[in-house]
């Protein structure tokens, strides 16, 4: 019987030829730093192909949770927020599909290399700041977010769930599109700025 055939181990893109790491040369990685790149090209398609899952899932709430991110970034965007923060706005929830028990977190690795530290802040901690207008009819305590009331970036997450996140459920809200948004997502994901890895990226254009 001849063995089955996997179309996943038929790549045209040469390899590296090492079984394990500590047997890899510089020309293996040099070969996997260069489709490194190329795959890394393509983040802020998968980016948005991912967020779009959220169209249609309402979860009880008035409006799908694809349309209250685009609420929530384009209450930023009319606020005069820059893009880094719009973008974090557009993608704050995206995380609910993978993370039921953490989606903030979720969403805050995905765009802790493009922006800045407090943009990464509020978003990975607006869940405990945007509890404070809910966790009390689910029996839990409104004010977590008081266990960080001598953080910086303490007004800034509580400024971002107050304007933009827990006010963006209205299905009578004129949105701006995801097409509107797509080339702010392309923009910041060009070129991670807080990354272990931004110097492999910076080599495509040394």
């Amino acid at each position: 019987m001849n063995a089955p055939q996997h179309p996943e181990h038929a790549s045209e893109h040469e390899r590296a030829k090492f079984r394990e790491m500590k047997e890899g040369t510089a020309e293996d990685w040099a070969l996997i730093g260069k489709e490194y790149r190329e795959f890394s090209k393509g983040l802020a398609d998968r980016v948005l192909d991912h967020l779009k899952l959220l169209d249609g899932d309402f979860g009880g709430f008035p409006v799908d949770r694809l349309e209250h991110s685009l609420q929530t970034a384009t209450r930023a965007h009319r606020d005069g927020r820059d893009e880094q923060y719009v973008v974090m706005a557009l993608l704050h929830d995206i995380g609910d599909t993978l993370g039921s028990y953490n989606h903030p977190e979720v969403a805050a690795s995905i765009i802790k290399p493009f922006v800045s530290e407090e943009i990464h802040w509020i978003c990975q901690n607006h869940g405990a700041f945007q509890g404070y207008y809910y966790f009390h009819h689910l029996g839990m305590d409104r004010n977590v977010r008081d266990r960080f009331e001598d953080h910086p970036y303490y007004k800034a997450c509580a400024e971002f769930c107050e304007k933009y996140d827990q006010a963006a459920f209205d299905p009578d809200y004129d949105s701006e599109p995801l097409e509107f948004f797509e080339p702010m997502v392309r923009r910041v994901f060009a070129r991670p700025i807080n990354s272990m890895y931004a110097k492999v990226a910076e080599e495509e254009t040394a």
